[in-house]
């Protein structure tokens, strides 16, 4: 039982050959998605893409039982410093900025970047920007900094409504 019928160990690890025949860990089978459709998406390689991003601290993939993939994002508050400065924003504050085209157009473009290593069922199709960082404190994050996924999806429940009630 501890193998599959091609003879692979089950370790609950999702991962990908590449042409040269390594093996390239991608995620956890536990944390697979299941949209409505039925499709499997695994939200690690979209996050660490988006996490990639230098205003993203970070990102959690939602879609499990749901139409379309979306993602809570929060913003590095020192590379939105640096951002805000060199936009010309230096005196607003991150609340006012939030919800505005520039910043969501920046995070858009991180998640068009993402987006091009998936398929379309596959893709982020919308997002919000938290309003602020996670953290240990509000038990959003452990210790060694892993998002609690249950935690972060219960907090923010009314955001993730609104993200499916738009479209």
């Amino acid at each position: 039982e501890s193998f599959d019928e091609d003879g692979w160990f089950r370790t609950g690890d999702i991962g990908e050959l590449d042409a040269s025949g390594f093996l390239r860990i991608t995620g956890r089978k536990k944390e697979l998605i299941v949209t409505a459709a039925g499709k499997n998406v695994a939200p690690a390689p979209l996050e660490d893409r988006l996490r990639a991003h230098e205003l993203v601290s970070q990102a959690i993939v939602l879609g499990d039982g749901r139409p379309f993939i979306t993602a809570l994002v929060t913003i590095d508050p020192a590379a939105f410093a640096d951002w805000a400065d060199e936009h010309g924003h230096a005196r607003h504050r991150f609340e006012e900025l939030r919800t505005g085209d520039e910043l969501r157009g920046e995070i858009q473009a991180a998640i068009a970047h993402a987006n091009e290593f998936v398929s379309r069922a596959e893709s982020i199709r919308a997002f919000t920007i938290l309003p602020h960082d996670l953290s240990i404190e509000d038990g959003e994050l452990t210790p060694t900094l892993k998002v609690r996924r249950a935690t972060v999806e219960q907090r923010y429940r009314d955001e993730i409504e609104l993200l499916y009630a738009e479209r």
